[in-house]
């Protein structure tokens, strides 16, 4: 029977965020958002392995109070998000059969609803390949002139068809092993695109816009209040 083995890449510094520690380790609620992350991923996923992937430098992690001591760390941070991926798969390969399911998800995800990480074990239990979460753009697309402070309409993008992806992104090991070795595999912007350079179609499995990715410090109020809603609405575990 094939396991699930979620990977939480958390080597980034999170220059964007501009606070003193990087922002998985801010607290949200008095909580580290990747303890936050690491907790609905357990939840929703039931998987049977999970795994931090940490710079060899960092010093927070071991640090945090109440971080869960079944939670593997792997120490195997690469200059890119992509790098620090498939430097985890190669760690795992001894653990991981081909067939195994490997679940990418970011550090700074922590209000993934656990019925959205439900459907994607759902939707993907029989595929061969595997897929992520993601929403349908929903707001109309503009593209610029490529000027970031002056920047002027050059074109409206139809949006149809168009979907904003999310994570977890779940593929087989095997799958996912070949394509984050394969060329130009490290400058993919997320899994999902590195598995479509095998000529294969990931499956997209509707997320939640609550499903935010922080980014700025900002975020860290929104996030706050989306976990109150959901706790008040009985769906936070």
């Amino acid at each position: 029977m094939s396991r699930i083995v979620a990977i939480v890449p958390a080597a980034g510094g999170g220059a964007r965020f501009g606070a003193r520690v990087p922002k998985q380790y801010a607290m949200l609620g008095g909580v580290a958002v990747l303890l936050r992350t690491l907790e609905r991923l357990r939840a929703g996923l039931a998987p049977q392995a999970v795994y931090v992937a940490l710079a060899e430098d960092d010093v927070e992690y071991e640090r945090l109070p109440g971080r869960p001591p079944e939670v593997g760390v792997l120490r195997c941070g690469g200059d890119t998000r992509a790098a620090t991926v498939a430097n985890a798969l190669a760690q795992l390969a001894g653990e991981c059969a081909d067939d195994d399911w490997i679940a990418v998800h970011d550090a700074a995800r922590p209000c993934v609803p656990v019925e959205a990480l439900s459907r994607l074990v759902l939707h993907l239990a029989d595929d061969t390949v595997g897929g992520l979460l993601a929403v349908p753009v929903a707001d109309t697309l503009k593209r610029s002139d490529g000027d970031v402070d002056l920047a002027r309409v050059v074109e409206t993008v139809a949006r149809s068809g168009l979907w904003q992806a999310q994570t977890p992104q779940m593929f087989r090991f095997g799958v996912l092993r070949r394509a984050m070795a394969s060329p130009g595999a490290l400058d993919a912007t997320d899994e999902a695109q590195a598995v479509e350079r095998l000529g294969l179609t990931p499956r997209l499995v509707r997320g939640s816009t609550a499903n935010l990715k922080i980014t700025y410090a900002e975020d860290l109020s929104l996030a706050a209040a989306i976990l109150a809603a959901q706790v008040a609405e009985g769906h936070a575990s």
